[in-house]
């Protein structure tokens, strides 16, 4: 699922970001209410976890324009706001969830896997294509030409990242931060290490390459 985070804690958003990436989930986080309703509103996302209080727009006030536009994504709130009265309003607004803080990161994802088993999303987590290349999000299998190719871990995630993405450069920050969840330069070259060994995996013994590097840009799966 590609999950867009809306949170001003900075620790809590790190968080929460680290342990759905590690779950193969794309996330993407915003700190200013304006800005996540602004990016929700481009439709890209399978989930949004809106807190509550946000620096600009709050939290409910992001879904009840969600809702407004009539954008089908689930939503799920999360606040340390949690009286009866703030949990009705929440899913009278048009939430589908409610989580108080603090939560354990166990039960989110399991109100996660709830949704995503609505039928509703079901065929948006089951693979990926991109001309010739799948990958089953399920059982983590990319083939190519009907042949198997097996990823490490975090060879997945990085393939899953560039296939929700055809054709958009993804420079090597973004790719720290959303396939390795790090908001900071290691200066090592894990980046383009992994990038060498999946392109040995997905395009060397195949006539068509499809993932390109742009010298001082950044990498691109080209469709």
């Amino acid at each position: 699922m590609r999950i867009l985070i809306a949170e001003d804690d900075a620790e809590a958003a790190r968080y929460v970001m680290r342990g759905l990436q590690g779950e193969g989930h794309g996330v993407d986080h915003l700190a200013h209410g304006r800005d996540a309703l602004a990016q929700a509103m481009t439709g890209d996302y399978d989930l949004l976890l809106l807190d509550r209080m946000l620096p600009g727009l709050d939290g409910l006030s992001i879904l009840r324009a969600v809702r407004a536009a009539k954008l089908p994504v689930p939503v799920i709130l999360l606040t340390a706001m949690g009286s009866v009265e703030d949990r009705v309003t929440g899913l009278r607004a048009g939430a589908d969830d409610y989580m108080v803080k603090p939560f354990a990161f166990v039960e989110l994802l399991a109100r996660i896997d709830t949704i995503s088993r609505r039928p509703s999303l079901r065929d948006e987590v089951l693979g990926l294509t991109v001309g010739d290349l799948t990958l089953d999000l399920l059982t983590r299998e990319a083939r190519r030409e009907g042949q198997s190719i097996e990823l490490q871990p975090r060879e997945f995630l990085l393939l899953k990242h560039f296939m929700e993405r055809p054709g958009r450069v993804q420079t090597r920050t973004i790719l720290l931060e959303t396939v390795w969840g790090l908001h900071f330069d290691p200066k090592t070259s894990v980046v383009e290490t992994h990038i060498s060994r999946l392109r040995a995996k997905i395009d060397k013994p195949f006539a068509k390459p499809y993932l390109t590097t742009l010298h001082g840009v950044g990498y691109v799966l080209q469709p």
